[in-house]
C-alpha cells in the first residue's frame, strides 16, 4: 500500500507514533509519505530507509497574512503527493489541522483517496471544544473515512460530541519493545549517578497539562530522604518556570536539564522511576515507554493511564496535584529492592503483552485494509 502520514514533528506523543508506524509500515514493503513542516523527530536519517519519503510543506511569506494558512499549505502538499506518488490513503495524527487539510485534499482531488484520523487527546479535549476549532474539528472527524482514538476513554470523551455519525475504533499506543528495552548501561548509569544516587525521570513537551511544577515537588521530597537526581528530557513552555522552581525548592543543582532527545530509551535505562503527574492524558505514550525499559511509572490516575498502569503491580497511581501521596510512594517503592524489582519486571511484561509495536500495527493495517478494500 502507498500512505500518507501526516503529523507534527516536534516531541509528543502523536509525531513519536505516527513516526514509529509509518517506520514499522515501511519495514513491511508499503510505500510510506510522511507530510510536515519539518522531519518528525524520531524519524532517521532518511537516505538510509527504504520505502520511506518526506514532503516538506513550506508555506510561502506574504505579508497579507498575519498567521501563515499552514492547513492550505499542507492540504495542497497532500493533493501534490496523492498526484505524483499514487497515496491511497492519508492517515492523519491530531485532528486539528491535519484531518481538515486531508478532507480538503480529498475534495479538491475528486475523491479517491481515504482518510484515517487518529484522536491524540488534547486535539479533541483541548484544541476541539475551543469555540474557535469545534465545527472544523467536528468536520475533519466526521468527513474521515475512518476515525481512531488511542485509548478508549478518548473515544468517550470524543463519541457523540465531536463524532456525532461515526465509527471510533480503539487502537492504543503501541512501542518497540526491542528497542525499549531494559538493558542496563553501567556508563550512563553512572554518568547521571555517580555516587549511586536514584535517578528520576520526567519527558514531556513541558506543556502545563504535564504539571512539571509537580514533577520538580515530588523530587525535592524525595531528595530530601534520599541522595536523588532527577533528568528533565524535552522542552517546552513550563521548562524555565520548572527551572526556577527546582532553584527556589534548593534541588537545582540535583537536576539535569536534558532537552529533546531522539534516543530517549538510553536514557530510560538509566532511571529508577518515571514521573508523569499530568493533568490528564489519554494515554500515556512516556510512561509505556518507561515501562519497556523495566522502569515503574508513577502517573496520576487520570484519562487513559489506567488503561495502561496497574496501580501497584506495573506501576503507582496518585491522585492529582497530591505531591505528598506521590513522594511517599515513590520513596517507599524505591527503598525496597524486591518491590522494585518486581513492579520492573511487571511493568517490562506488561508493555510487551498488551503495547508491542507488532499489535498496533497489525491493528492499523488491518483498517487501511478494509478502507482500501484489498
Amino acid at each position: 500500500m502507498k500512505i500518507g502520514i501526516a503529523c507534527y514533528p516536534t516531541y509528543g506523543g502523536s509525531g513519536v507514533v505516527a513516526t514509529e508506524l509509518g517506520l514499522a509500515l515501511a519495514e513491511r514493503g508499503h510505500q510510506i509519505h510522511f507530510l510536515s513542516y519539518e522531519p518528525p523527530l524520531r524519524l532517521p536519517s532518511l537516505p538510509h530507509l527504504n520505502g520511506v519519503t518526506f514532503h516538506e510543506v513550506r508555506v510561502p511569506p506574504y505579508p497579507l497574512f498575519r498567521y501563515p494558512p499552514y492547513a492550505l499549505a499542507l492540504a495542497s502538499k497532500m493533493v501534490e503527493v496523492v498526484q505524483d506518488t499514487g497515496v491511497e490513503l492519508l492517515h492523519v495524527h491530531y485532528a486539528i489541522p491535519h484531518a481538515v487539510s486531508a478532507v480538503l485534499a480529498k475534495e479538491m482531488l475528486g475523491g479517491g483517496v481515504k482518510v484515517v484520523t487518529t484522536l491524540h487527546g488534547t486535539d479533541v479535549t483541548l484544541v476541539g471544544q475551543d469555540k474557535s476549532y469545534l465545527a472544523p474539528t467536528r468536520f475533519g472527524i466526521e468527513r474521515s473515512d475512518a476515525v481512531t482514538a488511542v485509548s478508549e476513554h478518548l473515544r468517550a470523551q470524543t463519541d457523540g460530541f465531536l463524532c456525532r455519525n461515526c465509527t471510533i475504533h480503539v487502537i492504543p499506543n503501541f512501542i518497540d519493545t526491542s528497542r525499549y528495552n531494559p538493558e542496563r548501561c553501567s556508563e550512563t548509569r553512572a554518568r547521571f549517578a555517580p555516587r549511586g544516587e536514584k535517578v528520576l525521570m520526567h519527558v514531556s513537551n513541558f506543556r502545563p497539562v504535564k504539571r512539571v511544577g509537580d514533577v520538580v515537588r515530588v523530587f525535592a521530597a524525595v531528595q530530601a530522604e534520599t541522595p536523588a537526581r532527577l533528568l528533565l528530557v524535552g522542552d517546552g513552555p513550563d521548562l524555565p518556570a520548572a527551572e526556577a522552581l527546582a532553584e527556589e525548592l534548593g534541588v537545582r543543582e540535583h537536576v539535569e536539564v536534558l532537552g529533546q532527545q531522539s534516543s530517549v530509551e538510553r536514557l530510560l535505562r538509566a532511571a529508577d522511576l518515571f514521573l508523569l503527574p499530568s493533568e490528564t492524558e489519554s494515554f500515556g505514550l512516556a510512561a509505556l515507554e518507561a515501562m519497556a525499559c523495566g522502569v515503574p511509572p508513577l502517573v496520576s490516575d487520570v484519562g487513559g493511564l489506567p488503561e495502561v498502569v496497574e496501580d501497584g503491580v506495573s506501576g503507582i497511581l496518585c491522585p492529582v496535584g497530591d505531591v505528598g501521596a506521590m513522594a511517599a510512594r515513590a520513596l517507599e517503592l524505591m527503598g525496597d529492592r524486591k518491590a522494585h524489582a518486581a513492579m520492573a519486571s511487571a511493568a517490562r511484561l506488561r508493555a510487551v503483552e498488551r503495547f508491542d509495536r507488532s499489535i498496533g500495527v497489525h491493528a492499523y493495517e488491518s483498517l487501511y485494509r478494509e478502507l482500501l478494500g484489498a
